[in-house]
């Protein structure tokens, strides 16, 4: 597998993802520190909105997720994934299963479980070396929660929020599903009518859902 070349939701190549990166692509910077001021940017620049989920493929190109102030956390991984590859760092999608243990009463409402699935992430190559990471949560929501934001020091995974400040449980994974070269949205379209059936009874991946 090739996980530096574009793809039609990895499409780096486009204007609005060279503009996001640009600041990151010279020479002067090592890999890891490109990796972790991109992840930096790409997690506290949108705003994670777990409500928003969509089945619709062009929902899932880096260049249109760029131009968005928020994003749910597979679509904050799909470009921080373009992201990387834009810099020539290797980098692949992560997908899992997880449970949140705080401020669950708008997810249990809306999904009728406080787990979320797909739950995305990002897998870099750095020094040999493959690293977890989330961009997902962004540092002013982590405030708001009393929990730590997940920084990146580019040696070590960084996925996990398990406690927040107080000792109490955050969030936990309860699934792996493994990486992907590309954004799997067939996996993703059958994994989400598996998981919420009485919301997404649907059989066309074209189809968006506001919660």
């Amino acid at each position: 597998m090739n996980y530096l070349q574009p793809s039609y939701c990895l499409n780096f190549e486009h204007e609005a993802i060279q503009r996001l990166i640009a600041e990151f692509d010279t020479d002067a910077l090592s890999d890891k520190e490109k990796a972790i001021g991109m992840y930096t940017k790409v997690r506290d620049g949108w705003r994670y909105d777990p409500y928003s989920i969509s089945l619709a493929r062009d929902n899932y190109v880096a260049s249109s997720i760029a131009v968005r102030p928020s994003g749910n956390c597979v679509e904050k991984s799909v470009l921080l994934v373009a992201c990387f590859r834009g810099l020539g760092l290797p980098a692949r999608l992560h997908l899992g299963k997880v449970k949140n243990h705080i401020a669950v009463e708008r997810l249990v409402e809306k999904f009728g479980s406080n787990e979320l699935t797909p739950h995305g992430m990002v897998n870099v190559l750095l020094n040999g070396q493959w690293r977890k990471l989330s961009p997902a949560f962004n540092a002013s929501l982590c405030e708001r929660f009393h929990v730590a934001p997940l920084d990146f020091d580019g040696e070590n995974d960084s996925f996990l929020q398990a406690f927040n400040s107080k000792g109490d449980a955050f969030m936990e994974y309860t699934a792996d599903y493994g990486h992907f070269e590309d954004v799997p949205l067939e996996f993703m379209l059958q994994n989400i009518r598996a998981h919420y059936p009485h919301i997404f009874n649907v059989t066309d991946a074209g189809t968006e859902f506001k919660l």
